[in-house]
């Protein structure tokens, strides 16, 4: 099996190539340049994978947008770098990134957590469960259903055949006369 040879044009060839739109352009840039464009990514983006995707943008925008660049303004490597900087802050400041990151750590850090300290939620351990008994019968039925077994309070509206504010209001007055217990 051959390793596959790098391409390797001078700036001058490859703004040509890129000016005709031939595919040894893309592939030149690729070969010369995502490394050195991953590394600038890389340190504005910690996360590997999303690092990659933002490389992958790049060499798009980089194809679609080539009309934009102009070779009496700077080198070609900059104006590819300037791409690559502005789409790796772009993702950074956009709202799914940020929520990704977040959902993620709390997510990782959790099971970090429990696989750490090897802790698994018994609430017969601490006694809700028998505090929970002291409750009224419909009270208990919520508990039930919203704490221990992870319905949502809409799911245990419809499980259980009553208004959803009946099911708030019944699982705050529960909640009250439960808190009694470790005031």
């Amino acid at each position: 099996m051959s390793k596959k040879r790098k391409i390797s044009l001078t700036e001058e060839e490859l703004v040509l190539a890129l000016q005709r739109r031939e595919k040894i352009a893309i592939d030149a840039l690729y070969d010369m340049y995502s490394a050195s464009l991953f590394g600038v990514i890389s340190r504005i983006i910690n996360d590997t994978p999303t690092a990659e995707d933002v490389l992958q943008e790049t060499f798009v925008k980089i194809w679609h947008s080539f009309a934009a660049y102009s070779p009496e303004k700077g080198r070609l490597f900059t104006w590819m770098v300037n791409i690559a900087r502005n789409l790796s802050i772009d993702k950074l400041r956009s709202r799914d990134f940020k929520n990704q990151t977040k959902n993620q750590e709390i997510e990782n850090n959790v099971t970090f957590i429990d696989e750490q300290r090897n802790t698994v939620y018994k609430p017969e351990l601490l006694g809700i469960k028998d505090m929970v008994k002291t409750l009224k019968p419909e009270q208990q039925a919520i508990l039930d259903l919203v704490y221990f077994k992870g319905y949502t309070h809409v799911e245990a509206a419809e499980e259980l055949g009553i208004p959803l504010g009946t099911i708030k209001t019944r699982l705050r007055t529960a909640i009250i006369e439960l808190r009694k217990y470790f005031n």
